[in-house]
């Protein structure tokens, strides 16, 4: 299994547009973050997880080619507002992208993006099918590659995060039940925001995302 971390920044990014802050205006490659989203290849399949408004750019930069499906953790605008760009795929690939959510997800994708359900589509329209999936479930999602979802709480949002394997993947949480806790067990690798220092409604704190991890 290959794991690529496309973006690691907040929902607008680092370094913010005006923003004159240490971290805004520093040097370091570090302090230059794209939207949250990663990529992961296992048994011959790219799976990305969450399609936000930097797409484009990540697929551009790490020179991907090929995507076989997308996982939408929730709804955000930072976490599925780049669908458009998948259209490369669909033409290059010439398959129609399965896309994979809550429910609530795929409706808030489709009303976002209702010219791509339209009933005749222009051809140069994004082709997606969706897929509603649950949290705490098991789904054999290709041959052989099994996605379990995990219930996480994003203030009070409940979303998605994603266990491939011995990696998952969890961002914008802010609360973890036992269930939760329970399926990530046994990891080789765990991914969990830590969006920063101080208290926040609906993100774990660095501190609380390390006694987490620790857990």
């Amino acid at each position: 299994m290959k794991i690529t971390l496309l973006g690691t920044g907040t929902s607008q990014g680092v370094p913010i547009i005006g923003c004159d802050c240490e971290t805004c205006t520093s040097a370091d490659t570090k302090d230059k973050r794209l939207r949250s989203s990663v990529l992961v290849n296992h048994n011959g399949f790219n799976i990305l997880i969450d399609a936000g408004p930097d797409l484009r750019q990540q697929m551009l930069a790490h020179h991907v080619s090929r995507l076989d499906a997308i996982l939408l953790t929730h709804e955000h605008n930072d976490h599925i507002i780049g669908m458009d760009d998948i259209r490369p795929f669909n033409f290059r690939q010439g398959m129609v992208m399965p896309v994979y959510g809550l429910n609530r997800v795929l409706d808030n994708v489709k009303s976002k993006f209702a010219y791509i359900f339209e009933s005749y589509p222009y051809p140069g329209a994004p082709r997606v099918i969706c897929h509603e999936i649950s949290g705490n479930g098991q789904y054999e999602i290709f041959p052989n590659l099994f996605l379990h979802t995990i219930n996480v709480m994003h203030g009070s949002l409940p979303i998605l995060g994603y266990r491939i394997g011995n990696f998952a993947y969890i961002t914008d949480a802010s609360y973890l039940d036992d269930e939760a806790i329970s399926s990530l067990r046994g990891l080789e690798v765990l991914v969990i925001n830590a969006l920063q220092f101080r208290k926040h409604y609906s993100h774990f704190t660095f501190e609380e995302a390390v006694d987490m991890a620790q857990k």
